[in-house]
Parts: C-alpha cells; structure tokens; sequence
C-alpha cells in the first residue's frame, strides 16, 4: 500500500482490479476536497459508472444522480449530487498524469460531484479546471478502464472511501 501521509484526505478508489490511492489537496481546493469526502462518507460514489472514458485524455465519473449501475446510465453525466454546485479553485497545478479534476460545465463554477482522472499530461486544461488530487497509487487500474463515450459495458467504482474511514 501506498505510504499514506495524511489519512484524512487520502481517497481510496476501488476497481476492478485494485485500490487507486488518491491524495487529496486540501490546501489548493478545500471545497472539492470537502466535497470528495462527504460524498464518499455517504457512500454516494459507491456503484457509480465511468461514463466517459477517452483513450489518451481520461476517465470520467461522479454523476452520483444518474450514474449508478442499476440507474439511468443513459443521462450519465447530466448530473451531480444534491448539494450546491462548488465556486472554481483554479490553481497553477498542472494537469498532468493522474491529476484529479473538476468536472463542470461550461460554467466554470458549475462543479459538482462528478471528476476525471487525467491518463497523459492534458496542459490545455490548465487554468480552466479545478485540479484537486493526484492519484499515488493504483494508475494502472485506471489505465484499465473501459474506454467509451459511454462504453458499452462501464467499468463502475465499487467503493470510495476516505483511508481515515479504512479499516
């Protein structure tokens, strides 16, 4: 297992084939930080689809509204959570390989519950989309996702827990 620093914002993801260990960043986007773990502490990540999965760029998922396997897959992606949509935390952190991002719409303060994980370094979306964790461990089960816009048979999180949480 990776070695967790601060269990507290650490994400662990379960996939199909392994746990992604993510850090969260709590000093560069407390709000999304905070969003992460209430949602994941409610168990509301759990069972939701990657619905879009671009070979090259990333993997998206988080629509805790329409995205659960079992739901409506065909509007995932529409969605967020119940809570308020989250202001922009732009910083000047790259994204890059394994960088966590903000899904939103063309609203730039229009992010919710739904993220991506960047497969390659994506520097065209510096600036423009919240970065708010890294994955640290685990890549290669993210590099495993079924690619697709939606993919035809979605790869979903099983859980998402917050390490503190772990057992």
């Amino acid at each position: 297992m990776a070695d967790i620093k601060d269990p507290e914002n650490t994400i662990l993801m379960e996939l199909k084939g392994g746990t992604v260990v993510i850090e969260l960043l709590p000093d560069v986007a407390p709000k999304h930080t905070e969003r992460m773990k209430t949602l994941a502490r409610a168990g509301a990540y759990d069972g939701v689809v990657f619905h879009r999965v671009i070979d090259g760029f990333m993997a998206q998922t988080g629509d805790v509204e329409h995205g659960k396997t079992g739901g409506n897959l065909r509007r995932a992606g529409t969605g967020g959570s119940d809570l308020p949509d989250l202001p922009a935390e732009f910083s000047r952190l790259p994204h890059a390989r394994g960088s966590l991002g903000a899904a939103r719409s063309q609203n730039p303060n229009s992010a919710n519950s739904q993220f991506f994980i960047n497969f390659g370094d994506n520097d065209f979306l510096n600036g423009q989309y919240t970065v708010y964790g890294q994955v640290i461990e685990g890549m290669e089960h993210v590099d495993a996702i079924t690619r697709g816009e939606p993919p035809r048979e979605p790869d979903v999180m099983i859980s998402v827990k917050v390490a503190a949480d772990a057992e």
